[in-house]
């Protein structure tokens, strides 16, 4: 039962990826916040290359990576569109540092955490990128490039039958930050279909703007937080 409540998850995660790359060539742009994409596609490679999980988890993550590189090509094709004054070099040294940083990331704290299922760095990876989608959501304006409403209702979908594995099944997640991260990220998932369905009936006022780099830190510094205090607890338990 475990198995397919996880593999209709993974269904929903492919269905989300379907309608960004959609959505991405409709608009001539892509569809992923551009940190999520990094951290998602380093954790897909790790996860069916380095350390790969079993069957049928393994195949959904090859299918997951070759849908992100996708998404990774639609941002080198449109990145022009977003970041009208940044030139290419520097849209590929960012790139190739965030990369890097991921990647660094989620395989140093899977090896020290004895993590090698990437649960905490999936689910901090879930948390951030439901965020990032509201982020974007106001930055991008009331055009909506590359977003859909079903982005985020399949993304809950999927993040929610997650949710249902983890607290039926795993015992992890019970004294952890696993759950709290995922109702965090279905509740900011729900705030994204809210704005979306505002725009779309002419019922919001867009006043984002000012506050954009209060609430970028804002969220960094919870999410460095979140993963600090996982580790040290983590640490610390191993070491007792």
């Amino acid at each position: 039962m475990q198995t397919i409540v996880l593999t209709i998850g993974g269904i929903f995660w492919i269905l989300t990826y379907v309608i960004i790359i959609s959505k991405g060539f409709k608009d001539k742009t892509y569809g992923m916040p551009f940190m999520a994409l990094c951290a998602n596609i380093s954790w897909e490679f790790i996860f069916s290359f380095i350390l790969p999980h079993s069957p049928p988890q393994l195949f959904v993550n090859y299918l997951w990576f070759g849908l992100d590189s996708v998404i990774v090509f639609q941002f080198f094709k449109y990145h022009k569109n977003e970041f009208p004054n940044m030139s290419s070099l520097k849209v590929y040294i960012t790139f190739g540092l965030l990369i890097f940083s991921a990647f660094s990331i989620i395989l140093f704290g899977t090896i020290m955490l004895g993590d090698h299922r990437g649960v905490y760095a999936a689910f901090g990876q879930n948390l951030l990128m439901s965020i990032l989608f509201v982020i974007m959501f106001f930055k991008r304006g009331r055009g909506l490039r590359g977003q859909s409403i079903f982005i985020a209702v399949f993304k809950m979908m999927g993040t929610g039958l997650t949710s249902l594995h983890f607290y039926l099944y795993e015992p992890v997640s019970q004294s952890s930050f696993v759950l709290p991260s995922l109702f965090v990220s279905i509740l900011f998932l729900i705030f994204y279909m809210s704005f979306w369905w505002q725009i779309n009936t002419r019922k919001i006022i867009y006043v984002y703007s000012r506050f954009e780099h209060l609430l970028y830190l804002v969220i960094f510094r919870m999410f460095v937080r979140s993963f600090v205090i996982v580790y040290y607890d983590r640490f610390r338990f191993h070491l007792s």
